[in-house]
């Protein structure tokens, strides 16, 4: 009895062992979109009021668990029944976030300057908007959604390579979707709360002395990060949904092979973009004139 027991825990201790190695290869081989998922997730997160901040976040944190509630079964169950289906969602969510990207450029390139009352009305009610906000949180939602597709592809993709026993695979795809979302999110909190963190040095030291000068440093550079996280999270967008065209579509992973990965990808992410720009903006006239009629 006692030996069988031991023999339990010796096959469980055996078990955490191969998710705990597989898990760190994951984890290296999703490194890559963890880092475009945190600047594209930092940019999502940004421009509430202080006071909502963390609520939004929170409420943003919750939508990535659950869209990985609902990732991991079907990626496992898709991955049985038919593996191509998996290219496909990934493409489409790839098209999803290559329009948001290119969106965003088209807007600040061509965006019509605003007068003043239109800026101080359009401010005011953004900020005491509930439905502005919940608009940016399900953004934010939907594009999480789609960059969680990818880093468990990714995951579970190492660990069939390695031919480990589906357990193994669920343990590890599990445990390296959860640490993603803390990740990333926990560092997106630490970001948005800097100026509260430099007010707070501030506060203790007097304004007088180095702590004094960190925390106006942290204050004053928020901004600075938050305009960068913009730019990076677009740049991210793009990139993303150039890899995704790249690794999943076959004509495009051929095609311009002395190019670097990084220029070729981000041209596949604008020229998806622009495609997916054009078909949305004339579907929506076609609906206006239809509606219309």
């Amino acid at each position: 009895m006692a030996s069988g027991f031991f023999a339990i825990l010796d096959d469980i201790a055996a078990l955490m062992d191969d998710v705990a190695v597989t898990s760190k290869i994951a984890t290296q081989k999703t490194a890559g979109i963890l880092g475009d998922d945190l600047a594209v997730n930092a940019e999502k997160a940004t421009g509430f009021l202080s006071s909502r901040e963390l609520p939004v976040l929170w409420a943003i944190t919750k939508g990535s668990f659950i869209n990985k509630l609902i990732i991991l079964p079907v990626a496992f169950l898709l991955n049985w029944l038919y593996k191509p289906a998996i290219e496909i969602i990934l493409i489409l969510g790839g098209l999803y976030l290559a329009f948001e990207g290119v969106e965003k450029i088209i807007e600040f390139l061509f965006h019509r300057s605003k007068k003043g009352h239109e800026v101080i009305e359009e401010s005011k009610e953004e900020e005491n908007s509930e439905s502005a906000e919940k608009v940016k949180i399900n953004s934010a939602i939907r594009t999480d959604f789609i960059l969680s597709i990818e880093i468990v592809i990714i995951a579970l993709g190492t660990v069939i390579q390695q031919e480990h026993p589906l357990l193994t695979q669920i343990l590890t795809v599990t445990f390296v979707s959860f640490i993603a979302t803390v990740g990333v999110y926990g560092i997106v909190a630490l970001i948005v709360r800097m100026d509260d963190a430099g007010f707070s040095l501030i506060r203790k030291s007097h304004d007088k002395g180095f702590f004094s000068k960190l925390g106006h440093l942290l204050v004053k550079a928020l901004p600075v990060i938050i305009k960068l996280l913009g730019i990076v999270g677009t740049i991210a967008l793009i990139l993303v949904s150039g890899g995704i065209f790249a690794h999943n579509i076959h004509y495009l992973h051929d095609l311009f092979p002395t190019w670097p990965s990084i220029v070729k990808e981000f041209t596949l992410g604008m020229v998806g973009g622009l495609a997916a720009v054009a078909v949305f903006t004339i579907g929506k006239a076609i609906y206006s004139l239809a509606v219309k009629k």
